[in-house]
């Protein structure tokens, strides 16, 4: 492929009308919270020498992704994507204004700057899944590695200028200048968000509740053990890593001796390699496997560390956090681009939000840490012993190995008409037990069992919980599956979450049985208070034999 047909498809999502308008005023918010961040850090760093208060700004800004990014991803994943952003950049504005005011007063404070970092923080932590997880509406999806990748650079060429702006603008009028713009800068992505036209395909089935969606989404990444492992692997990227951002105003300050123009130029490194890596993706996913582009970006990271700790020219240390901008955002998009095209879409926004809220929470515990450790042995051993483990950390994947993921095989929507039900039940009823009858032929019945704990993640993956599996004592090709769904609408829900290649444990099972014997499915309502008459004189409904269904 040519390098100009390489990037006609890295810009081709920029052709999408819709996309394009919110990737523009996206950048443009980008810029205002960078800005903001250089603000923050340097008001912090003259308010207080206290190494620990300067690194929590980023962990008051990175904290509420942590907090509430899972929440966040069940409401995107429950109500309008578009409204949900709306609202929570509406929170967020309301947060840097007040920042803005109290800084006018006279009144900021290092716990005051904290407290509105966090609020700026928590709004945007509600904004990311619905935003990221919108992208798919908005682009086709043979474009959405790009879109995501698109996204990427917008936030890293933020990165690259915005730092170096903030820089500027602080020091000619101050922390305020920094505050007021990223306000500003706001308003533009509520506009093109109240603007846009989201299509929305009606609910078929009625909404999880929140406490279950909540829950959904975590057993989906607790049973889903590819999706495990790169959350695990973010985890400690972003404990490690999460020392750059947290000590970059100290790097410029103590050890290059430097003021907030110089802390600007090496965020603006920093976010330049971040767009080059950005920009170099695509060919590092088509050469290397996933595995081995982590384990590589890892070793330039921990070097790049390592130079910047014992660096103390300016030049050496620019070139090395332009490396480590390279490495960090080549891992953190591959692993976006990995979880966002292969999750199901109706958990799309919830492994997001882990996901996020994965990174932010290992940047915001890396960065306390860091400070701790700041404090106590100084910025550079600090530095050279977060470069030393990140290169360690490339040994992680020989016990935690990252699997290849590409887009997935098409939902298979599963339309049919759902069982005869005799009882007068509800959405809310419950708890559901389903027994599902199998006849396996004895000489298969070991690789049956084998293949039934691939279902069984798949079941618990879905929706379901208390998995079994048993055999008939006295007929020994007779196997019964068991498992729970909490309510009548959480069995619909599991029913109809046919995940394409997430399947594949149902297909091989289906081999292993007798033809001619059919499966029985048999769906029951476990205590069934209310379901049977309450009087003598009240009349039992008239009800036939339970059906027997297809598998669910």
């Amino acid at each position: 492929m040519t390098s100009a047909a390489r990037e006609e498809g890295l810009l081709a999502p920029l052709r999408v009308p819709v996309f394009r308008r919110i990737w523009s005023a996206s950048l443009l918010s980008n810029f205002g919270i960078l800005i903001q961040g250089v603000g923050a850090a340097w008001s912090m760093s003259r308010l207080t020498d206290d190494a620990m208060m300067v690194a929590l700004v980023q962990t008051a800004l990175m904290l509420p992704i942590m907090l509430f990014a899972l929440p966040a991803g069940a409401i995107s994943d429950m109500f309008d994507r578009r409204l949900v952003c709306i609202g929570a950049l509406t929170f967020a504005l309301a947060g840097a204004v007040g920042l803005c005011v109290v800084t006018l007063l006279g009144l900021l404070t290092p716990p005051i700057l904290l407290a509105f970092c966090f609020v700026v923080g928590s709004g945007m932590a509600v904004f990311g899944p619905a935003w990221q997880a919108s992208v798919s509406e908005q682009v086709p999806g043979e474009a959405l590695p790009s879109a995501i990748a698109l996204n990427g650079i917008s936030y890293n060429v933020a990165r690259s200028f915005g730092p170096a702006i903030g820089g500027v603008l602080v020091a000619a009028v101050g922390a305020i200048g920094a505050f007021v713009v990223n306000a500003a800068f706001y308003l533009p992505l509520l506009v093109v968000l109240v603007l846009w036209k989201r299509k929305q395909e009606p609910a078929r089935l009625a909404p999880e509740t929140f406490w279950r969606a909540l829950v959904s989404g975590v057993r989906f990444i607790r049973y889903a053990p590819s999706h495990r492992a790169f959350i695990v692997r973010t985890l400690l990227f972003g404990l490690i890593g999460g020392v750059v951002p947290a000590l970059m105003p100290l790097i410029a300050r103590e050890l290059l001796q430097g003021d907030a123009p110089v802390y600007g130029l090496l965020l603006g490194a920093f976010g330049l390699g971040a767009v080059i890596g950005a920009v170099m993706l695509p060919s590092i996913r088509r050469r290397f496997k996933t595995e081995t582009s982590s384990r590589l970006s890892a070793v330039v990271m921990g070097a790049a560390i390592i130079v910047a700790a014992v660096s103390r020219h300016e030049a050496a240390t620019l070139l090395a956090l332009l490396a480590a901008g390279v490495a960090w955002t080549s891992v953190l998009t591959l692993y976006s681009i990995s979880i966002q095209v292969s999750a199901p879409r109706w958990v799309a926004g919830r492994a997001l939000a882990i996901f996020q809220a994965t990174i932010a929470g290992g940047v915001a515990l890396g960065a306390w840490g860091w400070g701790r450790c700041a404090d106590q042995i100084g910025v550079g051993d600090t530095l050279l012993v977060a470069g030393l483990l990140m290169t360690a950390s490339a040994f992680v994947g020989f016990w935690l190995r990252l699997p290849d993921m590409s887009l997935p095989l098409e939902d298979r929507r599963l339309d049919r008409a759902g069982p005869a039900v005799g009882l007068d039940i509800t959405a809310r009823s419950g708890p559901i037990v389903i027994e599902i009858d199998y006849v396996v032929p004895a000489r298969n019945a070991r690789a049956f069992y084998a293949v039934m704990q691939k279902v069984r993640r798949y079941r618990l993956r879905t929706g379901g919980y208390g998995w079994s599996i048993a055999r008939d004592i006295t007929d020994v090709t007779r196997w019964t599956e068991r498992f729970h769904a909490p309510t009548w609408n959480d069995y619909q829900h599991l029913v109809h979450r046919g995940e394409g290649s997430g399947r594949e444990g149902l297909d091989e099972s289906r081999a292993l049985l007798d033809p001619a014997a059919p499966v029985q499915v048999r769906r029951l309502l476990e205590r069934p208070a209310g379901s049977v008459r309450w009087r003598d004189e009240t009349p039992d409904l008239d009800v036939g034999p339970e059906s027997a269904g297809t598998t669910p």
